[in-house]
Formats: C-alpha cells, structure tokens, sequence
C-alpha cells in the first residue's frame, strides 16, 4: 500500500507515540525511528515531513543526541517538539541556555499574526510546557512564532526553508488547538492529502495477506481482546476456512465473554473459519491453587496458556503461517522503533514460540495504534461491545482477585464486574440523553476486583462474614497517568446495594480513589 509518510524521529521523549497519533489522526501515516537512523535511510523513505521529539537532555551537551545539519537541508519540511526545537537552534546555529526558571504545565501563550502553525487559532491560549532550557537566540532565518511570560522564544519559523521549531507540546490534550497545529504542518506545510483511512487500510491488507499466505493454513492463538478479534475478522475475510482460531478459555474472563467470543468467530457466527474452545477452567484452577504471589500467579497462567495451546497445535499439525496480534506500540515498546526506554518485551515481537511447526509469521496490524485497530475491526462489521471493550489484562481476573484464585472467587469478582460496568454504562447513556454530550465524569477504564479481605456484616438480621470488592473507575489519557473518576454517589449507592445483595459472598463495597502513581491501575 503506497502512502504519504511522515516520520517521527525519536530523541527519547515520553510523548512519540502520541505524537504519531496525533499525526494519524489527521489521516497522514506516521513511523517512529530513531534519531540514530542514518541520513541515507531518510532520502529513501522520502518523506513529506520529519518531526523531532522532545527529550531529557540538553542539545548543547557533548553526549546528547544530536542530528546533522544535512536533515534540516533536504528540501522537507521539519518540525521540532520541545527538546527537538531547541536542537534545530543548536545545529543550525542558535543558542540554547537553562535559564534561572524553566516552565512546566499549563502555561498562557500568545501566538504571532504571521505564525503559519497557528493560523486560524486564537491570538492567545493555553499550552503545555514541560523544559528546563530554553532558546536564547534565533538560528539565522528564523523568526518568533510565539512567546510565554517566562519564554520569549515559545515558537519559532523560517517559513522560506520550511522549518518549525514549537517549544511546548503540541501533542498532549492539554495544549489546546494541538491537534489543528500538526494538522497545519502535515496538511498545510507538508502538503499531505490525508489518504491513510482505515477503509482502504481494510482493502489493501486483504489483499496483501491473500497473496501472502496463497493457499496456505494460518493458525491464531484468540484471546477475545480487541486485537486479536481484529486479527481474526481481518484473516477471516482473506483466507476464510484456511485460518484456525485456538481459544484458549482460562476460566478469567468477564462474565459471559468466552460465549460471546464463541458467538462471533464460532459455529452459526459471522466467519467462516475453524474455530476451536479448550474450556480449560478446571486445569487453571488447579494449577493456580495455593498461589498468592501476584508475579507467580502471572507466569503459571501465562505457561499454561503456552502449554494448552501447543497441545492444540500439535493436532491441527504443520501450518504455513502463525499469525499474531502485535500492534505499532508494541513494536515501539520493545525497543524495535524509536528511542525511548525499553518498556517492556512484548510477547508479540520479542520472541516467536518454537513449538508450533511454520514457515512464517502473519502480523497484519502491525503498523496501527489501538484506535486504528479499533476502527479496522467497525469496518469488518464487529460487534461495538467487541470492539470497544475496555483493557482487560493478560492474566484475567487472576490478578484483579487478591490472594489465591479459586472457582468462588472468580464466580463474585465475574458478577460484580459485571453489575458495575452495568450500572456505570447505564448511568452515563442517562446522562447523555438528557444532556446530549458525553458525562463528564465518564471513566476510561472501569472493573470490580475482589479483596482478600472478609468482615462481619449484617444482613436480615443475620451475621455474615464475607469479602469486600473494592470498584475502581480511571479517566486518563494515555494510561501512563491516570486520577480517579469522580463517579456520581448515587451512582455508587446503587452499585454498592446491588452488589451486595445479588452477589452471594459479599457483604461490602468499597471505591478505590488511588491515583497512577502512586497506584497502578490494576490491582495487582
């Protein structure tokens, strides 16, 4: 699929990722390297537009990264973010100082009349600042764009030679009109036409994967999150009958959600594939019991998800292709994209399993972010409950019940969970038929978990000794940060009387106000 590219060069800032969606959603596709990647790659890649990181250094160190001035020669459009502003100053021959007050938050603007990246947007407003250095002094060429109280060079251009240096972030939501700035340098500057839409993304990977695959068999290991649904309707539509889905049912699920995934991908479904469900709820309990360490219990039912799988291959026997659910942050987070710190390495990319005999790997969802995914899976005509299912982590309820999981526990924690994001959805579908936008308080995120703790309680007049589920709900934005939604208490009042009294086992509620940090968002 040929398409327009602009390229995030990555210098170590916490904000890539967001910076390339941002750039996505102005339907300009976007690819995070790293500002190590060679001059010579750049001029192959020919892109419309490159895009310089913030990061955690000062450019005028010895050791810092840094870039040839040949970059910001090459006839394409540039644009600095925070860290990649002032390194544009640097190298091409500005001054950048760490001044006695740096700025951090939300800060007041004011922006140029001529200042191309913000045409059509308010003289003044709010921007979010985030640095400790500043630029002091203009590269020759360059004029001020914007400035803040504290920061007379907030922005800069030399519209002549294409090239943009923004001192905040743009990027993050905080900055308000962020989004209408890089849609101003991609569409307006760069001259990009907007062409990466998810519809044609649908067609044109179709039929890459038919003529990959040919008339091979893939084999997928189906989770029921939303990438690998995705992944099954998107080969389901190429291949059809030659893909087999193993889903692997551990017993951890929201309440009702192996049927529901059966009910989409299954016998009588929407797909005409084979699809297989090992009900191996017994065999995780098992293996699960006396566990209570939060770690351990993640790896015996990361194993056995491996063990019960290779069983089921082994049946199904040799196939040509494996396919897998691995997403752009996936890629990026394993350190196989920009620059930023390794987070973690992802089951996806950092490994392929050695028990299942293939000749080659199938990852058609590689290069999209989350949403993407999301509206891939619309297009291929998905369930919107499926689509749009919250985050649920890999271990399943295994690590959302403190202390050892057994079958009870997993029968409350299912079906408080489930009267929770009941009553949470019912209240804000209210909210906005009487409103007509969206509640406020509206959590990204929101799920039960059950404590390891039990107290007396009284209930018809009667002793109980039960356990208490604590309810958690978040707003966040990228969920490296996240507060505590403000849910209505009556809201809550309700929840808690329901689940007290439907759940047998219960006998109290509590409402986690944790924010991330110093929490996390799940429990364990």
């Amino acid at each position: 699929m040929k398409k327009e590219t602009v390229i995030v060069l990555d210098f170590g800032g916490q904000y890539n990722q967001l910076v390339a969606r941002r750039v996505r959603e102005c339907n300009v596709y976007c690819e995070i390297y790293s500002y190590r990647t060679d001059i010579a790659k750049i001029k192959e890649m020919n892109p419309k537009g490159i895009i310089l990181t913030g990061g955690p250094n000062s450019c005028y160190e010895p050791d810092s990264p840094t870039y040839s001035k040949e970059l910001f020669e090459l006839g394409i459009p540039v644009l600095g973010l925070c860290y990649g502003a002032q390194l544009m100053m640097h190298v091409l021959g500005g001054k950048v100082i760490t001044p006695e007050v740096g700025e951090y938050g939300k800060t007041e603007i004011n922006y140029m009349e001529n200042a191309v990246l913000f045409k059509g947007l308010p003289s003044k407003s709010i921007c979010w600042m985030s640095h400790f250095d500043r630029i002091s002094e203009l590269a020759p060429g360059f004029e001020v764009a914007a400035y803040t109280a504290d920061c007379p060079i907030a922005a800069a251009q030399n519209v002549e030679k294409n090239l943009y240096a923004i001192q905040f972030h743009p990027e993050v939501l905080h900055t308000v009109n962020g989004t209408e700035m890089i849609k101003n340098f991609v569409r307006g500057v760069c001259g990009c036409v907007g062409d990466w839409k998810m519809d044609t993304f649908v067609e044109h990977t179709i039929q890459d994967v038919r003529e990959k695959v040919g008339d091979g068999k893939v084999l997928l290991a189906l989770s029921g999150g939303v990438d690998s649904s995705v992944l099954a309707a998107l080969l389901a539509k190429a291949v059809g009958p030659q893909l087999t889905c193993v889903f692997v049912d551990h017993g951890l699920l929201r309440k009702n959600e192996g049927d529901e995934v059966e009910a989409v991908f299954g016998k009588g479904g929407s797909f005409d594939i084979n699809f297989i469900r090992v009900n191996a709820q017994q065999r995780y309990y098992d293996k699960l019991a006396g566990v209570t360490e939060p770690e351990q219990k993640r790896k015996i039912i990361g194993e056995e998800f491996i063990r019960v799988f290779e069983e089921e291959a082994k049946k199904i026997g040799a196939v040509d292709f494996l396919a897998q659910g691995t997403i752009y942050p996936d890629v990026v987070e394993s350190g196989l994209g920009g620059e930023s710190a390794v987070i973690k390495s992802h089951h996806n990319v950092g490994g392929l399993p050695d028990f299942v005999d293939f000749k080659d790997i199938v990852e058609p969802l590689r290069n999209l972010f989350k949403d993407e995914v999301r509206k891939v899976g619309l297009e291929l005509g998905l369930p919107e409950y499926l689509v749009y299912r919250q985050p649920f982590p890999g271990p399943g309820l295994g690590i959302r019940i403190i202390g050892e999981v057994t079958a009870e526990k997993v029968r409350i924690v299912q079906d408080a969970d489930a009267i929770y994001r009941e009553e949470i959805d019912k209240a804000a579908a209210a909210y906005k038929a009487e409103n007509g936008k969206e509640a406020p308080w509206m959590p990204n995120q929101y799920f039960a978990a059950l404590t390891n703790m039990r107290s007396v309680g009284v209930m018809g007049d009667e002793r109980t000794y039960d356990y208490a589920v604590a309810v958690r709900a978040v707003c966040t934005v990228d969920f490296m940060t996240a507060e505590a939604a403000e849910i209505p208490f009556a809201v809550l009042q309700t929840v808690m009387s329901r689940i007290i009294n439907e759940v047998k086992g219960v006998n109290r509620v509590f409402y986690d106000l944790t924010s991330k940090p110093p929490g996390t968002i799940e429990f364990e």
